[in-house]
């Protein structure tokens, strides 16, 4: 199969005196998908380095690994060994189409690769438009003719395809016709404008194929590259924003924290699919977008993601030429640099490359933050049936770790947003990450389709605070704390999917096979702060000792709460010094049923997931294996095509190692893992491929929960301890040409259901979890060249912590936006956050551990399109 494409236009004319082949475009993903989106991960070189070094072939998963290594390198070879493939079998008169709504430009590749017809047209006639897609059977012509139906396009046959053009109009009377009798053609005038795209029709992440998103029977919230642009966005944190059902915790200021319906967590974070699960603050130059899915689904992710994930798909080489620089500065002494250059080298070989360096202050005193990553990447088409995609990235993110203020009678403590507790010289964070990844797929013949992705990523980190605790009785000195905590940690993960399309009468089956290899040790150093040569004179309290007990302390005025008294940090008995090998193998089906006006997901997973955890203090040893099998059912009801009523059921589990695999003790290692049940009905509208409304209610059990006996302290019992019910709406897309938006409401409500001691009396509300969130992004652009937009954030009031002793205010934060072309390489743009300087609290770790919101904030950025 092969698109070309005319040369392209002169003085608003169509050159048509000579035609280029650009580059042969294959489009290898599932059938339904109209472009691939290829993500990565790493190559097999790290990944026998790492198998050799653990010896791991001793072990049962050793086997697995052999095939899939050979497998790897099967498909590395395998473009060149099926050269002789033909590029056009013969097609049947009839054949299914499943053409999803997208531009035309890749609704036309789409069809071109699932009808194997050459289809030429020029990019200039077709920009800017959209198309309805096309599903069911159809004779290619027939076929082609439905999908250009009403834009404007018409498709003619020739040898060697077809041409798409656009419908000619009426020629001009003969009478009008200049002296010579020469005919003036009518100009060629494309008026559409596919202006800033705020929505995207489908996604690989919830199914593992490609799928419409309001055929996926789960809420799912996507920030496209565009918003992330046009908003400014620089973390995890802006981007949660505007998705509703999720806030950011602080994170201890050294981690993103998101909370997933009442569900905090810090390792529900994946690239492209796979895991990327260590505590740090992840950055948004090299990604595409940002996929939210709300909810667990183990039967697609394995263990954890407990009330939902999210998911960054990160930009890959392509063959369309791309020169962007950007600068960023503003207010706080901001300075970002990105630079996002790519070409095709030739007809099988693309490369790109995404850098970032930001050197910035904060509206906290003493706050810095220094970063910078370089990612680049290289696709390759050897062939029309096959895509290889490698690329690896370097990250380093060192800044000050910023814990808060604390807080005195039930509200944040009255100081200056500005004022930082402890001493920002000695808390810091350093991040450092390295990863390698590929992705292979192949389509054969038959019609099954082969993905394999790897990734392969080593992690240092360490962090350093000094915190505050409690205030005193009279609100005048505070304490203060320390500790330091290291983790390294290196994943390796394989995931093998296999998809196939067959009908069985009615039903029209799209079936997925996979398995998922990981292999991830950890090994983590946790120390206290010890003030002024301070002893050890306190109760062990492993599980987060600084929330029960202060060891050693030092007291400082609330008007000047820093310190720079002495502290040294040794391992003591409420510290930790482990070393943990997590094995994972996980074996995964599901069938995308499809039958009259009813669509249904059926899936199950099961993972073996083995945990050997090494107490380097005690010298004790753990192990614990946990089988778990996950479900999914899910059913969908389409009255009309552009509409989904659904229905959905799923689970997911976190054993007892917890997040960050650090969690297991004695007390727990025999103990099931805890569950997450969710139900959720919901409906999805695609009022236009790009204007979509989303509706979801939702329960999420958390079952499996321990809490001491009331007959035996000694004894544990397994209850369900937590319940979060709630509704969410979501609008993204474009109401015109010129008007975009992109927002949401959610309302919460997230209690403990049973008494658990530290965790919440039964009836608490769950902490950082608001009744109510609404946010609503508009631009509207003016003319071409000057744009506008407006954002409004509100929230409720939500407790700091459990306990429900501590309220952040409700707030509401008003932002905006002015942008500007020059030409058609230089653009500008200010964005003003929080414009109306609303005094406000953003989040927080604990009752003592609140981040203050930032005061107006202006930021200027200049792109550069060459």
């Amino acid at each position: 199969m092969q698109i070309i494409r005319y040369a392209g236009m002169a003085h608003g004319k169509k050159t048509v005196s000579h035609i280029a082949v650009l580059r042969s475009i294959a489009i290898l993903s599932d059938p339904a998908s109209q472009y691939f989106r290829i993500s990565s991960q790493s190559s097999s070189r790290p990944f026998n380095a790492w198998i050799s070094t653990r010896n791991y072939l001793a072990s049962p998963f050793a086997a697995l690994h052999v095939v899939l290594l050979c497998l790897g390198a099967l498909f590395l070879v395998l473009p060149y060994a099926v050269l002789a493939e033909t590029t056009a079998p013969e097609q049947p008169a009839v054949q299914t189409f499943d053409i999803l709504p997208n531009t035309m430009e890749e609704a036309l590749k789409g069809f071109a690769q699932q009808a194997g017809v050459r289809i030429f047209f020029d990019a200039g006639e077709v920009k800017g438009l959209m198309s309805q897609g096309l599903q069911g059977k159809f004779t290619v012509e027939a076929g082609l003719t439905r999908l250009l139906a009403e834009t404007g396009l018409e498709a003619s046959p020739r040898s060697d395809g077809y041409a798409v053009k656009k419908t000619p109009g009426p020629l001009p009377p003969a009478s009008a016709a200049p002296p010579g009798g020469i005919t003036v053609l009518p100009s060629l005038v494309v008026s559409a404008s596919r202006g800033r795209d705020y929505t995207v029709a489908e996604s690989v992440t919830a199914t593992r194929t490609n799928t419409l998103l309001r055929d996926v029977p789960q809420a799912i919230t996507v920030v496209t590259q565009d918003l992330i642009k046009d908003q400014g966005m620089l973390s995890m944190a802006d981007v949660v924003r505007y998705v509703p059902g999720v806030q950011m915790a602080q994170g201890e200021g050294n981690t993103d924290a998101p909370i997933f319906r009442g569900n905090q967590s810090t390792a529900n974070f994946y690239v492209d699919g796979i895991r990327d699960d260590v505590e740090y603050f992840r950055d948004l130059y090299n990604i595409e977008r940002v996929e939210t899915l709300k909810g667990p689904n183990g039967m697609i992710f394995g263990r954890g993601g407990s009330g939902g994930v999210i998911n960054r798909v990160a930009k890959k080489a392509g063959w369309d030429p791309i020169r962007s620089f950007s600068f960023q500065a503003g207010s706080f002494d901001t300075k970002r640099l990105l630079m996002d250059v790519g070409q095709g080298i030739n007809e099988v070989a693309a490369f790109r490359l995404n850098a970032m360096y930001e050197n910035s202050g904060s509206y906290r005193h003493g706050v810095h933050i220094k970063r910078h990553g370089i990612n680049p990447t290289l696709t390759l088409k050897p062939t029309d049936r096959t895509n290889i995609v490698m690329g690896g990235e370097y990250f380093k993110d060192a800044r000050t770790a910023d814990r808060g203020i604390p807080s005195f009678m039930g509200r944040p403590i009255h100081t200056g947003v500005s004022t930082f507790f402890g001493d920002p010289r000695r808390s810091h964070a350093d991040t450092t990450v390295l990863s390698l990844y590929s992705i292979i797929e192949h389509a054969f013949d038959n019609g099954l389709q082969f993905r394999n992705r790897t990734r392969y990523a080593v992690y240092d980190k360490f962090y350093q605070n000094i915190y505050p605790s409690e205030v005193t009785n009279d609100g005048t000195m505070v304490d203060l704390g320390a500790y330091n905590n290291s983790t390294k940690r290196s994943n390796v993960f394989n995931q093998s999917d296999f998809t196939y399309r067959v009908d069985t009468g009615p039903l029209e089956h799209r079936l997925l096979a996979g398995i998922e290899v990981g292999e991830q040790i950890t090994s983590n150093l946790r120390k206290t702060g010890y003030f002024n040569n301070d002893v050890f004179s306190g109760t062990d309290h492993p599980d987060d000792p600084e929330d029960d007990v202060v060891f050693s302390s030092v007291s400082v005025p609330v008007v000047n709460p820093r310190t720079a008294d002495p502290v040294t940090f040794r391992l003591d008995p409420t510290g930790a010094s482990n070393h943990v090998v997590t094995n994972i193998l996980g074996f995964y089906i599901q069938d995308q049923l499809k039958w009259s006006k009813f669509q249904a997901v059926l899936g199950l997973r099961y993972d073996d997931f083995q945990v050997k955890f090494h107490n380097n203090r005690t010298g004790d040893d753990l192990k614990q294996t946990n089988g778990l099998l996950s479900p999914r059912a899910g059913l969908i009801f389409k009255p009309i095509e552009p509409v989904s009523i659904y229905w959905n059921y799923s689970l997911a589990y976190v054993p007892r190692a917890g997040d960050q695999l650090n969690a297991l003790e004695p007390t727990n290692d025999a103990l099931a893992p805890e569950r997450f049940i969710n139900l959720e009905l919901g409906a999805k509208w695609d009022i236009r491929p790009n204007l979509a409304l989303t509706a979801a209610a939702y329960r999420l059990d958390r079952t499996n929960v321990a809490i001491p006996d009331p007959l035996n302290p000694v004894r544990l019992l397994l209850v369900s301890g937590q319940r979060s019910e709630g509704i969410e709406l979501g609008v993204s897309g474009r109401i015109t040409s010129a008007w975009g938006l992109m927002g949401g409401y959610a309302y919460q409500d997230s209690r403990v259901t049973r008494n658990q001691g530290e965790n919440g009396t039964a009836g608490a509300i769950l902490a950082q979890v608001p009744h109510h969130t609404f946010s609503l992004w508009n631009r509207y652009d003016l003319t071409s060249w000057l744009g506008f937009a407006v954002g409004v954030i509100h929230r409720s009031n939500m407790f700091a912590s459990v306990d429900n002793t501590v309220v952040l205010p409700s707030y509401t934060r008003v932002d905006a936006a002015m942008y500007t072309k020059f030409d058609r390489r230089l653009r500008f743009q200010v964005n003003v956050e929080n414009i109306l300087n609303t005094h406000y609290f953003l989040s927080a770790s604990n009752n003592n551990n609140i981040s203050p919101g930032s005061p107006v904030a202006i930021r200027g950025m200049m792109t550069l399109d060459f």
